[in-house]
């Protein structure tokens, strides 16, 4: 009697259709689970950076013999403290919503995409309006006569320098996450029909 084994005799175990079905959902299943917490993960990283920062402009101001200044004596910095405020809570919220383990929609990838978008482009305009105004503020102006103020206040430009640093971290995480819903969205289209070629008659028209 041969064998069809060495060793045992036995013939190896073959698993069935079914079997090899419910391992690749289980497998679907795992990658699905570890992409939504990296999601909700990458969603609430901006959500305490815009805290951070709204909390360190918030409490920016300072009084010295030459008198006293606040964040909310610029607009840039008003500006950047609710752009922070909008970006954090936004940022909560999806991160609940991307923590919901539901299926993936059409209008859900779209709304998705363009509140990142819009975020992305809200929060960075806020870091670079901030930006040229401390520019401003240690290098001053001298075709508008506006002298240099972090000599005098010096405190005041370091925490609104901190404040703003934060925030460009900030910009990057929904760069990322920009690209993350716009590759989730687009990812969704069929892919385009394959037309035959044709043959293009060019005429030639001789003067």
């Amino acid at each position: 009697m041969e064998k069809s084994e060495k060793g045992n005799g036995f013939a190896p175990a073959t698993r069935s259709p079914m079997a090899l079905m419910g391992s690749s959902r289980n497998e679907n299943q795992e990658v699905n689970t570890s992409m939504r917490t990296a999601e909700t993960m990458l969603r609430l990283v901006p959500m305490a950076l815009g805290v951070a920062a709204l909390v360190v402009m918030l409490k920016n101001s300072q009084s010295n013999d030459f008198g006293s200044v606040s964040y909310s004596d610029l607009g840039a910095f008003r500006y950047l403290v609710h752009a922070n405020g909008i970006c954090a809570g936004y940022s909560l919220l999806s991160a609940i919503i991307a923590a919901v383990p539901r299926p993936s929609t059409m209008p859900r990838a779209w709304t998705f995409f363009l509140l990142d978008q819009i975020l992305t482009y809200v929060i960075l305009g806020a870091a670079a309006v901030s930006t040229e105004v401390l520019y401003l503020a240690n290098k001053g102006d001298s075709a508008i006569t506006w002298s240099a103020a972090c000599g005098t206040f010096a405190g005041f430009c370091h925490k609104a320098t901190i404040a703003v640093v934060i925030t460009f971290v900030a910009v990057i995480c929904y760069a990322v996450l920009s690209l993350v819903s716009s590759y989730r969205l687009f990812t969704k289209f069929d892919a385009p029909v394959n037309y035959h070629s044709k043959t293009i008659e060019a005429t030639v028209f001789h003067g």
